[in-house]
Protein backbone atom coordinates (compact mmCIF):
# COMPACT_ATOMS: atom_id res chain seq x y z
CA UNK A 1 0.00 0.00 0.00
CA UNK A 2 0.98 3.43 -1.54
CA UNK A 3 1.97 5.88 1.44
CA UNK A 4 0.93 8.75 -0.75
CA UNK A 5 -2.01 10.90 0.40
CA UNK A 6 -4.37 13.16 -1.73
CA UNK A 7 -4.27 16.47 0.52
CA UNK A 8 -6.00 19.84 -0.44
CA UNK A 9 -5.00 23.19 0.52
CA UNK A 10 -7.62 26.24 0.86
CA UNK A 11 -9.34 27.99 2.93
CA UNK A 12 -12.37 27.48 4.75
CA UNK A 13 -14.00 31.01 3.03
CA UNK A 14 -13.19 29.92 -0.24
CA UNK A 15 -15.65 28.75 -2.19
CA UNK A 16 -13.69 26.65 -4.73
CA UNK A 17 -11.99 25.20 -1.67
CA UNK A 18 -15.31 24.02 -0.12
CA UNK A 19 -16.70 22.88 -3.64
CA UNK A 20 -13.91 20.50 -3.96
CA UNK A 21 -13.43 19.13 -0.50
CA UNK A 22 -17.56 18.55 -1.01
CA UNK A 23 -17.01 16.63 -4.19
CA UNK A 24 -14.09 14.55 -2.85
CA UNK A 25 -16.39 13.66 0.16
CA UNK A 26 -19.53 13.14 -2.33
CA UNK A 27 -17.20 9.70 -3.73
CA UNK A 28 -15.81 8.85 -0.54
CA UNK A 29 -11.79 9.50 -1.93
CA UNK A 30 -9.93 9.51 1.37
CA UNK A 31 -7.55 13.25 1.91
CA UNK A 32 -6.12 15.33 4.06
CA UNK A 33 -7.61 18.74 3.97
CA UNK A 34 -5.50 21.95 5.29
CA UNK A 35 -6.42 25.47 5.99
CA UNK A 36 -3.48 27.57 4.67
CA UNK A 37 -4.59 30.49 6.69
CA UNK A 38 -4.62 28.77 9.79
CA UNK A 39 -1.78 26.09 9.22
CA UNK A 40 1.53 27.66 8.54
CA UNK A 41 3.38 24.34 7.77
CA UNK A 42 0.61 24.42 5.17
CA UNK A 43 0.79 27.96 3.67
CA UNK A 44 4.91 26.70 3.81
CA UNK A 45 4.37 23.95 1.29
CA UNK A 46 1.79 25.78 -0.77
CA UNK A 47 4.16 28.78 -1.15
CA UNK A 48 7.01 26.61 -2.53
CA UNK A 49 5.20 25.36 -5.27
CA UNK A 50 4.76 28.29 -6.63
CA UNK A 51 7.77 30.71 -5.56
CA UNK A 52 6.16 32.03 -3.08
CA UNK A 53 3.01 32.60 -4.16
CA UNK A 54 0.02 31.14 -1.66
CA UNK A 55 -2.59 29.89 -4.48
CA UNK A 56 -5.30 27.95 -3.22
CA UNK A 57 -7.33 25.75 -3.80
CA UNK A 58 -3.79 23.46 -4.35
CA UNK A 59 -4.39 19.86 -4.62
CA UNK A 60 -1.45 17.42 -4.34
CA UNK A 61 -0.61 13.65 -4.41
CA UNK A 62 3.29 12.95 -4.01
CA UNK A 63 5.07 15.32 -6.02
CA UNK A 64 2.07 16.00 -8.49
CA UNK A 65 0.00 19.14 -8.26
CA UNK A 66 -3.32 21.11 -9.36
CA UNK A 67 -3.75 24.82 -9.13
CA UNK A 68 -7.54 25.98 -9.24
CA UNK A 69 -8.74 22.63 -10.70
CA UNK A 70 -12.06 22.26 -11.87
CA UNK A 71 -14.23 19.28 -10.49
CA UNK A 72 -13.49 17.81 -14.10
CA UNK A 73 -10.02 18.39 -13.74
CA UNK A 74 -9.70 17.09 -10.03
CA UNK A 75 -11.50 13.46 -11.63
CA UNK A 76 -8.90 13.37 -14.50
CA UNK A 77 -6.41 13.49 -11.72
CA UNK A 78 -7.69 11.60 -9.50
CA UNK A 79 -8.38 8.80 -12.53
CA UNK A 80 -4.59 9.28 -13.41
CA UNK A 81 -3.28 8.35 -9.79
CA UNK A 82 -5.46 5.40 -9.66
CA UNK A 83 -7.56 6.93 -6.64
CA UNK A 84 -11.07 6.52 -7.88
CA UNK A 85 -12.66 2.92 -7.53
CA UNK A 86 -14.22 1.79 -10.59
Amino acid sequence: MSDLKLKLYGADWCMKSANLRNYLQSIWVEFEDFNVETNAEAEDTVRALYDGALKFPTVTYGAKFLKNPTTSELKTFLETHGLLDS
